[in-house]
């Protein structure tokens, strides 16, 4: 078994803040942690999440973007400013109850 063997690898476990950092994450795994993050926060009554996928080539965003447009409880979402990662990260408004 090797170290990239998701069987080996042990759970993360997230801060539920507002601000997710897809730094550290394989992009495979955007969709559910997407879906799982947002339930967390809407749990913890946080409603603007920050995703930050980062500028790079705009592949990570463009994933992250088209997972968005999917997802029943996104209610918005658009890019930062200059005081919030510019085109490095998304803000993203959810619905308070699912998707009103």
């Amino acid at each position: 078994m090797s170290a990239d063997d998701p069987e080996d690898m042990e759970p993360v476990e997230l801060p539920i803040d507002g601000t997710l950092d897809l730094h550290t994450f394989h992009p495979r795994d955007v969709k559910p942690l997407l879906h799982d993050y947002f339930t967390a926060c809407r749990e913890k009554g946080i409603f603007k999440v920050r995703v930050v996928h980062g500028k790079g080539t705009g592949a990570l965003r463009e994933t992250v973007h088209a997972q968005l447009r999917k997802m029943p409880d996104v209610a918005r979402f658009y890019l930062g400013d200059e005081t919030s990662g510019s085109w490095g990260a998304t803000w993203v408004i959810l619905y308070r109850n699912g998707c009103d």
